[in-house]
């Protein structure tokens, strides 16, 4: 699905919703975060990814947080160049995200 680059592995990886892009593949590698945008497929149930929507370096990321009630989402605050941007994936499981996200920008920043 990702190209990785060298030393680079997933950590985590999931077919998800974000609230502006819509459905895609969440994917957390040791080095970044990528939404890849998705288009459904009827016949094979599956997805064809279209292109990707957001790639971030894991020391850019500043926050990551769950919120919401019944629709929980991981939420992750992004630094750019034009300020901060958030960015709320629908996953299966927003705590386990937020956890693995959060150990995977501090081991990052730790190398």
């Amino acid at each position: 699905m990702i190209e990785q680059g060298k030393d680079e592995n997933i950590i985590i990886q999931e077919d998800c919703g974000e609230d502006k892009f819509g459905s895609g593949y969440l994917t957390l590698t040791n080095q970044r975060i990528i939404f890849q945008k998705g288009e459904a497929r009827m016949l094979t149930l599956s997805k064809k990814i279209t292109e990707i929507y957001l790639e971030v370096s894991l020391n850019k990321i500043k926050t990551v947080k769950t919120e919401g009630l019944l629709a929980k989402k991981v939420v992750i605050e992004v630094s750019e160049e034009s300020g901060s941007k958030l960015y709320k994936f629908g996953v299966f499981s927003p705590g386990k995200w937020k956890d693995v996200i959060k150990d995977a920008v501090k081991t990052s920043s730790s190398k």
